[in-house]
């Protein structure tokens, strides 16, 4: 075939697909109602999960595939996004502004389709939640470098909302600067937690500049924007919304840097397999309590795959274990586990089950 009888080719697949969009749409609006009449959820996030692994699994059956599988996740996401934008828009909060991290984690979780709410604190995105402001959150809970996100533990402790799902995001950090001359830097702007996983970095390269700490990566960028002696550690995503060059790209001190987010909603997800479950408990003042507690998870065969502790809200000095382990709260072993411990644990809480990211 030549350039031209290709090309002519692709229109028409193109076409296709046009067709197949609409079929799937008008299907999508179909399924809607028929929630509506059942009175169920309209955004149902195991379903998607299960669509989105179906394709994945599919195209790799294919040996003759040559489209990129990564690439799939990606497409099928923002179809089902659109779709689902027919049915219901959701509107998804998260820490701001945009450009964070945290908009690319909802955007990820979300796509283009729903609508997104930027906030200037986790506790108001948690809050958001709480009064049916939005429909879900997203909040960083730990980074694969620096430990928990405290911030998002506390403000779960404080609220009766749960954790819907969980997602990890690659974190790669970039030097970002109006001037392409690196020595002309004096300041550089950036979150706390940026500044943490870069440290090594900064020492080697940036030695004696002074270190100018903002809320957000996003904040910084828009001070380096306006700043000509000054650079920002943030994401391309930044450097493309501020106009700004990319002077150096993964400065992070560890390669494998990531952020796991929690996906936050009134309810918690149903039990499925390849679940976790994250629960708070406290224990009385005695030797040998919380050992006794842990015993209980060992008895039912339980892996705790995280545990630390935090102040208890309201009470000095008194602590609380946030823990995860495999299995969902309905699961008959985490049952078990969870009605042991109310009986030797002062607060016995559940803050929600959902699906292991994958």
């Amino acid at each position: 075939m030549s350039l031209d009888d290709i090309r002519r080719r692709i229109d028409a697949i193109d076409d296709e697909l046009l067709e197949l969009l609409e079929q799937r749409a008008r299907l999508a609006k179909r399924i809607a109602e028929e929630k509506h009449k059942l009175g169920q959820a309209m955004h149902d996030p195991e379903r998607e999960r299960a669509v989105l692994r179906h394709v994945e699994e599919k195209a790799a059956a294919r040996k003759d595939s040559i489209f990129p599988v990564t690439g799939l996740r990606a497409i099928f996401r923002e179809i089902m996004s659109s779709c689902l934008s027919l049915e219901e828009p959701q509107t998804v909060a998260y820490l701001g502004p945009e450009g964070t991290f945290s908009h690319i984690a909802a955007r990820t979780a979300f796509g283009n389709g729903a609508r997104y709410v930027a906030l200037p604190t986790i506790a108001a995105v948690v809050e958001a939640v709480a009064r049916d402001t939005v429909n879900y959150g997203i909040a960083p809970i730990e980074n694969s470098t620096e430990g928990s996100v405290t911030a998002t533990l506390d403000a779960l402790l404080e609220s009766d909302i749960m954790i819907r799902g969980e997602l990890v995001i690659p974190v790669e950090h970039c030097l970002l600067a109006k001037t392409a001359d690196i020595s002309a830097i004096r300041r550089v702007y950036s979150h706390p937690q940026p500044f943490a996983q870069c440290r090594g970095w900064l020492a080697r390269n940036l030695p004696n500049v002074e270190l100018v700490a903002t809320s957000s990566t996003v904040t910084a960028a828009q001070a380096a924007a306006n700043d000509e002696s000054a650079a920002a550690i943030g994401s391309r995503v930044s450097a493309e919304l501020y106009d700004l060059l990319l002077l150096r790209e993964g400065i992070q001190d560890r390669p494998e840097n990531a952020t796991r987010f929690f996906v936050l909603a009134k309810h918690d997800a149903p039990q499925k397999e390849n679940s976790k479950t994250s629960l708070v408990f406290s224990t009385p003042h005695a030797r040998g309590a919380l050992r006794r507690a842990l015993e209980v998870f060992d008895d039912e065969g339980l892996n705790l795959t995280r545990i630390e502790s935090r102040p208890a809200p309201g009470r000095r000095w008194e602590y609380v274990f946030v823990t995860e382990l495999e299995g969902h709260r309905l699961d008959s072993p985490v049952q078990r586990a969870l009605d042991r411990l109310r009986t030797i644990c002062s607060t016995v809480r559940v803050l929600g089950s959902y699906p292991r990211s994958e």
